[in-house]
């Protein structure tokens, strides 16, 4: 790899915005950082395009078997394990179906070790112990640079899966992924600390790959939850409004049916509108690819 001109990144830029931040009050910093916020905001909107092609690489990768797989250091890796942590209770996904690799491992998601992103060996060696052909890897690093996601991005293209990249760099070449996704956030309110609106951009971009990946793998239903785990108090109670609302059923019925599927609401859901067993209805979603909207049809 060529050296890196870190004094040259967008991400390494003075906000003139800023420049007496010690000064100012309280309330002050929370004004100025609120304003710089909208323009993450502002730069995932722009974005949507870009979006849109990862989603539908995505889903493509997913409905043949492959896996989705994060790959990021410091705040980016952190960010992309929060992303797969929350895709199983979310969209009743296995384990193994959405993945985050950080640099520096496990250890590093409580405690930074910045040294770990400079190590494009490592980024290589794991998506090397990870990635099969039609997987999508998804690499995340606000300075588009980072060394261990430039190295596994390049040994996922090696390896056959599709690539990603969600990156502030809005310089970073087109042949860095088959997908690249700039987020043009502008300098940071603390000068390098991508942890903030470059951070925010990331994790509204990321929100985006999933929610809308998921949601055209039918794992929703309208803007329903309909394949959550219900294993707390407050999931619970969501799912039983779920199976009597969209199984039109009454809430002591919709409670037998939730009982009778296993805790499964998409199963008690086709129990009650198609008026049949749990092993029926589960028959009918397994032959609708999972989407309940094509099961009830």
């Amino acid at each position: 790899m060529s050296r890196i001109r870190y004094d040259r990144l967008p991400t390494e830029r003075v906000n003139p915005e800023s420049g007496d931040l010690e000064r100012l009050s309280a309330a002050r910093i929370a004004r100025l950082m609120n304003r710089a916020d909208r323009r993450a905001v502002a730069a995932v909107g722009r974005a949507a395009p870009a979006l849109g092609r990862a989603v539908d690489l995505i889903v493509r990768a997913l409905s043949r078997g492959g896996r989705l797989i994060f790959v990021g250091a410091g705040t980016s890796g952190r960010l992309g394990v929060i992303e797969a942590a929350e895709c199983p209770p979310t969209f009743d996904t296995p384990p193994s179906l959405v993945q985050a690799v950080i640099a520096g491992g496990r250890r590093t998601v409580f405690r930074s070790a910045e040294g770990a992103e400079d190590d494009a060996a490592d980024g290589a060696r794991q998506i090397r112990r990870r990635a099969r052909p039609g997987d999508a890897v998804v690499g995340i690093a606000a300075s588009g640079v980072t060394p261990f996601v430039r190295g596994a991005l390049k040994e996922a293209r090696r390896r056959g899966a599709a690539t990603v990249l969600v990156t502030c760099n809005p310089r970073v070449p087109a042949a860095a992924a088959r997908v690249v996704i700039a987020l043009a956030v502008g300098p940071e309110v603390l000068t390098g600390s991508t942890r903030l609106k470059a951070g925010t951009a990331t994790k509204l971009a990321l929100n985006t790959l999933t929610t809308a990946s998921f949601a055209r793998l039918g794992r929703v239903y309208g803007n329903r939850m309909v394949d959550l785990r219900p294993r707390s108090a407050k999931l619970r109670a969501r799912a039983l409004r779920l199976v009597a609302e969209l199984g039109r059923v009454s809430p002591r019925e919709a409670e037998r049916l939730l009982k009778a599927s296993g805790g499964s609401a998409k199963v008690a859901i086709a129990m009650a509108r198609l008026g049949v067993d749990a092993a029926a209805a589960r028959r009918r979603l397994r032959n609708a690819a999972g989407s309940l909207r094509q099961a009830l049809r």
